[in-house]
């Protein structure tokens, strides 16, 4: 009896040389890849562009059988499938976007053992029926992407996904993967144990996103800031800004649009049919902005998306992460942009308050969005404060944020934080950052002469210091924790227990004064993110490559970036190849792309060569 053989790495390897034109592995893959040929279960996190899909695609090749994905969008689905199909790999879905015809096609293909990939949304897959189907087919492994949506203290949290932990009982022999580029402690141990992977072999790449550039900027006037950041650094790229309130989309998206940028809204209040359209635009089109709430987002896989802003405090770290992360997932140079005030945070508290969730649940959305406000408010490094929240170290500062390339100026705001602290008492603690700074400023309207405000101590102590200054004060003061915001709701601030050393004057406060955006491109150590160097020789090919991949796009009706991403296009000006072979060395073609694609591309080349 012979013993059975088991696919390795250096199998592994030749596809991801042949099949996706990729030198060799990155980060963990190769770990998680032989972990899963070895029949393991394994948790993998990743930081998004970091390549999850090719850990369990390449042992989907490798292993006999059908491997079943568990995806939770129908786009993301739709664009593995295709980009596989690119690449001659035997996959399907099956969805409630399919007709009749579509789906019998699907099943068929499955029954007949025609297929290296299945992609399923986890309602379907714990289908009875789809269960028992499965059941009696050859399975490779399990995937399931998004595996944070398994956590109820997330912001994407899918009830569905804790039902996951069935697969391990109904197919106990089959390996399962969970991946997820968003989870901190809490999240990834609420992974293993609602997904039963307590053997499961945990690889944790870095979270660290070195091609993302963090700017964080206190809101005022902050469309207009933002539109002097687009038109500095990305004047032709594709993005996403974030806002909280639909309105908000619904008015940015028009400015946009009247700016002359073609813009898009997003958010769950459109008809279904008028997201979905704008939704495939972003996806198939290039240089569109999108603006949306946090509905979008999850699972788009469009890599050269170089910025991403947000108008709006996100509620919490990991939806910061996970936001911004969903630019430059092609590793080349991009933005996160970021404007906010003390009304999000405010805003924020009230959403929170208003949603029907334990008291717990509600603690710990509070100290995340404290955290968050904490990251806003940091005047170190901004790359070491945020891999710090997912227990991540960098030793040195990241020299790629706000923070580094101009360090913010800091002054002694001990008396003025005691003067503020002070005036919120003698309000009574309960009234806004507004109100609180026109009593410091001495402004006496009649609201304040009707409170008596005019005739506590503090009034108009605060002249030394103006409105905006003051504003940031406040901030600064709920970042450190010495103040909160009230928890019925109405945005009033009220002393906190630590703001007693302070007022005792065993403590000091340094105050970092308000940035001005900055005017000229990457700061002092120069360097736009959102536009890596191309040599000036070098634009017309790639803006030919560019024409060549988007009529290619529009005749096969896919996305340009799954026929080459912006990095292959640009690893073909910077090689030049001369025919097929030297096409094959080229950064993300295998054997696949140069059959359908290289003739038209080396054609595309040879005349800029000869011109």
């Amino acid at each position: 009896m012979h013993a059975i053989t088991r696919p390795g790495l250096e199998q592994a390897r030749e596809i991801l040389r042949q099949r996706f034109g990729y030198d060799d592995f990155r980060l963990q893959q190769a770990e998680i890849i032989q972990a899963l040929l070895d029949g393991e279960d394994v948790l993998a996190l990743m930081p998004t562009g970091g390549g999850k899909s090719l850990c369990y695609q390449i042992p989907a090749l490798l292993l006999p059988g059908t491997a079943v994905v568990v995806s939770p969008l129908i786009a993301l689905m739709e664009d593995q499938v295709t980009a596989l199909e690119q690449l001659g790999i035997r996959a399907a879905l099956l969805n409630s976007s399919q007709d009749s015809e579509q789906k019998r096609h699907s099943w068929q293909r499955l029954k007949n053992g025609e297929l290296d990939l299945l992609y399923l949304a986890p309602e379907r897959l714990l289908n009875p029926a789809m269960l028992d189907a499965l059941a009696g087919m050859e399975l490779a492994l399990f995937a399931i992407d998004e595996a944070h949506c398994v956590s109820q203290w997330g912001h994407d949290f899918r009830p569905e996904y804790q039902r996951l932990n069935q697969l391990h009982q109904r197919f106990p022999t089959v390996p399962r993967i969970a991946l997820t580029a968003t989870a901190d402690a809490r999240t990834r141990d609420e992974i293993i144990q609602q997904l039963a992977l307590q053997q499961a072999r945990v690889c944790i790449s870095s979270f660290d996103r070195p091609n993302i550039r963090y700017h964080i900027h206190e809101g005022s006037n902050a469309r207009e800031r933002l539109w002097q950041f687009i038109e500095r650094e990305h004047p032709k790229d594709a993005g996403i800004i974030y806002c909280l309130s639909r309105k908000k989309v619904e008015e940015t998206a028009h400015w946009l649009n009247l700016k002359g940028r073609a813009a898009l809204p997003y958010h769950a209040g459109l008809p279904d049919q008028t997201r979905q359209e704008n939704q495939q635009r972003f996806i198939r089109e290039e240089g569109l902005i999108m603006v949306a709430t946090i509905a979008f987002g999850m699972g788009i896989d469009k890599p050269d998306v170089r910025f991403v802003a947000h108008l709006n405090l996100p509620r919490s770290i990991e939806a910061y992460y996970q936001e911004t992360g969903r630019a430059g997932r092609d590793g080349l140079p991009a933005n996160a942009w970021m404007a906010y005030g003390l009304q999000d945070v405010i805003t924020l508290k009230q959403m929170m308050l208003a949603q029907d969730s334990q008291a717990g649940h509600q603690r710990q959305q509070q100290q995340k969005l404290e955290a968050m406000l904490a990251l806003c408010e940091h005047d170190g490094c901004r790359r070491q404060r945020l891999l710090q929240w997912f227990g991540e170290s960098l030793e040195q500062p990241c020299g790629n944020c706000d923070n580094c390339l101009e360090p913010p100026e800091s002054i002694d705001a001990t008396e003025a934080a005691r003067l503020a602290l002070s005036t919120v008492y003698r309000t009574g603690q309960r009234f806004g950052v507004t109100h609180l700074v026109q009593v410091l400023l001495g402004k006496a309207d009649s609201r304040i002469q009707a409170l008596g405000h005019d005739r506590i101590s503090t009034f108009g102590k605060g002249t030394a210091l103006d409105a905006r200054h003051w504003r940031a004060l406040f901030r600064q003061l709920l970042a450190a924790g010495h103040l909160r915001v009230d928890d019925e709701g109405y945005g009033t601030l009220r002393l906190s227990e630590s703001c007693r050393p302070l007022l005792r004057g065993e403590a000091g406060f340094s105050l970092r004064k308000p940035r001005r955006e900055r005017t000229k491109a990457g700061g002092k150590n120069g360097g736009k993110a959102g536009s890596p160097p191309l040599p000036e020789a070098d634009q017309p090919l790639f803006e030919a490559l560019r024409q060549l991949r988007a009529q290619l796009a529009r005749e096969q009706g896919v996305p340009p970036y799954v026929i080459f991403g912006d990095a292959s296009l640009r690893d073909m000006c910077r090689l030049r190849p001369e025919n097929e072979r030297d096409f094959l060395e080229v950064y993300g073609v295998g054997e696949q792309k140069r059959e359908r694609y290289g003739s038209a591309f080396l054609e595309v080349i040879r005349q800029h060569r000869s011109g």
